[in-house]
């Protein structure tokens, strides 16, 4: 998703995160400055979805207008068949074996103490 606070912003003539705040404060929507300036500089990792309410309603726009919609980076898409990572074993088909350690000499195992 890409966040366009700044965009969304810059349209209805606020420049500053302390614009933004004011703004947010007229509708009742009351964050600290630090986390105003954060949404403002960066794309935040989640909002809730009452905050993101009161953003639209301080803002006059729609949740569509703050976040749209990106496709994913080739890198976040998993590897495509054929590819493997460094250092992988080939998969073999059926079912896994544990494979006994080197060293361990060879017969049944013993009985547990009693």
């Amino acid at each position: 998703m890409k966040w366009n606070l700044r965009m969304v912003a810059a349209q209805r003539d606020l420049w500053r995160p302390t614009e933004v705040l004011a703004a947010f404060t007229e509708v009742g929507f009351t964050p600290s400055l630090s986390k105003v300036a954060a949404m403002w500089g960066g794309t935040p990792i989640s909002v809730r979805l009452d905050d993101l309410d009161k953003i639209c309603a301080a803002l006059k726009c729609t949740p569509g207008d703050l976040l749209q919609a990106e496709p994913l980076d080739a890198a976040l898409a998993p590897p495509e068949h054929g590819q493997k990572a460094v250092g992988a074993e080939e998969a073999r088909p059926g079912p896994v074996r544990p494979t006994p350690r080197s060293g361990r000499r060879s017969g049944p195992r013993s009985l547990p103490p009693n």
